[in-house]
């Protein structure tokens, strides 16, 4: 086990800074259906394995770990709607977002999901909260001039007499190169935003007729006047340990200029066509397509409609467009009175923006906090906020999210917060987790299979290792559970258990064998010998190792490196208890033709109390469970915010007499039992029994593996 300390003593001068505090946010479901597989492996799993860490590395007083249910807005409206239609539901709206709320609540605690607070934006104690925190953002933003009373077209269904929320409208998205699914009424599926006029073959859900557009007026956040300030915070945002490049350069497309894609078959009617805006024309002469680049938004519409009206076709790329605060839906957060406007709710998207502020102000309400505490933990250069959401929502909570975040500060912000000014948050983004090599989605043709459902097959410390070994920081990939998947032969393997295994086997055969050991040899005590410096070499170089990688949020490689360090202990293990078994024969039979047998016998009991045979024998064996039991008790460590049930089973058992903040304190990463040991020379152990397991396999892995 030896290692170079030089490398280990850079690694030790360039380990990364924490903050003194840290928020950390999951993605808010829709509170209309439960929660389905990707809601848990897709940042749900990773933003509780950071905040787990966090608490070891900082301090759990120091960690606030949030999220809730996203009541509000159309997916919940509709949903009702179609229910109580069907006489399927015969409560109210608010009884169906509780119950939604509460299944919610349920599902994350069944997979360890370790939230200080989960709330609701429609259920107490957090509704009233949230409610106030949306008056204060919606008056600051228009106390501080960010807001405009603008009046744009809405879709209303001339054979309902009614006008369409979101949901109610279903079209293909105007934006060039998009591959959604669903285009709705002023945003896909997959995140796109765009002018309700740009949706191309709208159709409302409720009469199945073409709908048409007429005004409303509401209160939208102008984002092309934040365009230099957010291109800054991008340039900044690029540059952080936790930024995934596919997110920096997403967050660039929609920064782009207004810009109409052209068929390339049109150029003739172009050149013919007055009153356009004044654009550029790009044209790299390859694609099928040129670029109209224009420089201010009115100018592309204004362009647009001059397109339209001359049936020549476009496409739209992404932009920045005024995003919408408000809107007429009944189902949603009352919007304060402004200016004469009255009425209106806040549209689902910008509340469910500020809701984690909410539910944290109501956590620390809860918890006997003086009011205003929040800002502590989201207005301060000494706090740090961690934002886990899917790569379709890089909007909302990048442009979007930062353009509100920035208006705040008051009529002249700026890209880097002072203390006081809400901070502008790390975003940690996962790639699609799809389904069967399909994206799945509950109103497409591939449906998810629910998270509870999975629980019938896995225990949900299989599902966490193997939903953070997938790499979605990396790229989209597919979640193919053998039990799941139709076309899957009875002799593959399984690849939620491979990556379950590296604990219900690895680990857990080496935790066992140390305490056997121990029992067998030792009286279930600590062998005298100290561990080698070999040993806590290699552990603090994992640790070191884990410490960076999490630190950027590169999960899969957290679980690599947990594989290969686990790995590492059991066959060390192996090759120490084989040679001290070796030697111990090799012992035996110089005994057996020694004269003096009692003698020999006499002087081989050695201050560890074996009884396993010769001198040699009993040397090597107490030194490699000395090393491995501190290997062990590192490697709970680093497991700890993976499966927490097991590693504090671990803790338990290597160190009854010490408590689990200690026990699992980044202070004492570099420390043997013996520094951590209320008694440092009488290292007792629990008793372990028979068959008793750390990390546990799903029952029904036990019914056909027996």
């Amino acid at each position: 086990m030896d290692n170079d300390n030089g490398s280990l003593n850079k690694k030790k001068a360039a380990r990364p800074a924490f903050p003194e505090r840290a928020v950390v946010t999951g993605g808010m479901p829709y509170g209309n259906k439960p929660l389905h597989f990707a809601h848990i492996g897709g940042y749900y799993v990773h933003a509780d394995m950071l905040a787990r860490f966090l608490r070891d590395r900082i301090g759990s007083e120091n960690v606030i770990f949030v999220s809730g249910t996203d009541c509000y807005g159309s997916p919940l409206a509709e949903d009702y709607r179609k229910r109580v239609e069907s006489g399927e539901y015969g409560g109210t709206i608010e009884q169906l977002a509780q119950s939604n709320y509460e299944a919610h609540k349920k599902t994350l605690a069944d997979y360890k999901i370790s939230l200080d607070f989960f709330g609701g934006s429609s259920v107490e104690p957090a509704a009233r909260r949230h409610k106030d925190m949306s008056d204060l953002f919606l008056r600051g933003l228009h106390a501080n001039g960010h807001l405009a009373k603008m009046s744009s077209a809405q879709f209303y269904d001339t054979e309902r007499g009614v006008f369409l929320n979101g949901r109610q409208v279903i079209g293909r998205c105007p934006v060039e190169g998009c591959r959604s699914e669903k285009g709705y009424a002023d945003e896909c599926d997959l995140g796109h935003q765009y002018m309700p006029q740009d949706l191309i073959a709208p159709i409302s859900s409720l009469s199945g007729k073409t709908p048409e557009l007429r005004e409303s007026v509401n209160w939208y956040v102008k984002m092309e006047e934040l365009r230099p300030l957010l291109q800054k915070w991008a340039d900044e945002f690029g540059g952080r340990a936790t930024t995934r490049p596919f997110v920096a350069k997403g967050i660039n497309e929609f920064l782009e200029p207004p810009i109409i894609y052209l068929m390339r078959d049109f150029l003739a009617e172009l050149e013919g066509l007055e009153g356009l805006p004044e654009y550029k024309l790009e044209d790299d002469g390859k694609s099928s397509s040129v670029k109209l680049v224009f420089t201010q938004l009115g100018d592309r519409e204004a362009a647009c409609g001059r397109l339209s009206a001359n049936g020549i076709r476009y496409r739209t790329g992404k932009t920045i467009v005024p995003f919408r605060l408000t809107g007429n839906l009944d189902w949603g957060v009352p919007a304060p009175p402004l200016d004469g406007l009255e009425g209106l709710t806040i549209w689902v998207w910008p509340e469910s923006l500020w809701a984690p502020i909410s539910f944290t102000d109501t956590y620390l309400s809860e918890n006997g906090a003086p009011e205003g505490e929040w800002k502590k933990w989201w207005a301060s250069p000494r706090a740090k906020v961690y934002q886990f959401i899917g790569q379709d929502n890089i909007y909302f909570y990048g442009p979007a999210q930062t353009a509100i975040f920035l208006g705040m500060q008051g009529s002249e912000p700026s890209a880097s917060p002072g203390d006081g000014d809400l901070s502008l948050t790390d975003l940690i983004v996962s790639n699609h987790i799809l389904f069967l090599n399909k994206k799945a989605s509950s109103s497409g043709a591939v449906k998810p299979p629910m998270a509870d459902e999975l629980l019938a097959h896995y225990t949900a410390d299989q599902l966490r290792a193997h939903f953070l070994a997938l790499g979605l920081g990396l790229r989209s990939v597919s979640f193919a559970p053998k039990p799941l998947n139709p076309g899957a032969n009875e002799k593959d393997a399984d690849p939620v258990l491979k990556d379950g295994n590296l604990l219900t086997n690895v680990l857990n055969r080496i935790a066992r064998s140390c305490f056997y050991t121990s029992q067998k040899h030792y009286g279930g005590a600590h062998p005298a010998a100290q561990p080698s410096q070999g040993a806590r070499d290699a552990a603090a170089e994992a640790a070191l190792d884990y410490e960076a990688l999490i630190s950027r949020c590169e999960f899969h490689q957290v679980m690599n490196l947990l594989d290969a360090y686990i790995r590492r202990i059991n066959k060390d293990w192996d090759r120490g208890i084989k040679e001290a078994d070796k030697a111990d024969k090799d012992s035996a039979a110089d005994r057996n033709s020694a004269a003096d047998k009692a003698a020999t016998v006499d002087k081989s009991a050695n201050a560890d109390g074996d009884t396993g045979g010769g001198t040699d024998g009993a040397v090597l064996r107490s030194q490699i469970l000395s090393d491995t039991l501190h290997m062990l008790r590192v490697a709970a460590v680093l497991v700890h915010p993976l499966a927490p049930n097991g590693a504090e089973m671990i803790a338990d058992y290597l160190l009854p007499g010490c408590n689990n903040k200690t026990f699992f304190s980044w202070d004492n990463i570099f420390k043997t039992l013996h520094e951590l040991a209320p008694e440092p020379e009488n290292i007792k152990f629990t008793f372990l029994e028979q068959r008793v397991d750390f990390f546990k396999k799903h029952e029904s892995q036990l019914i056909n593996n027996p």
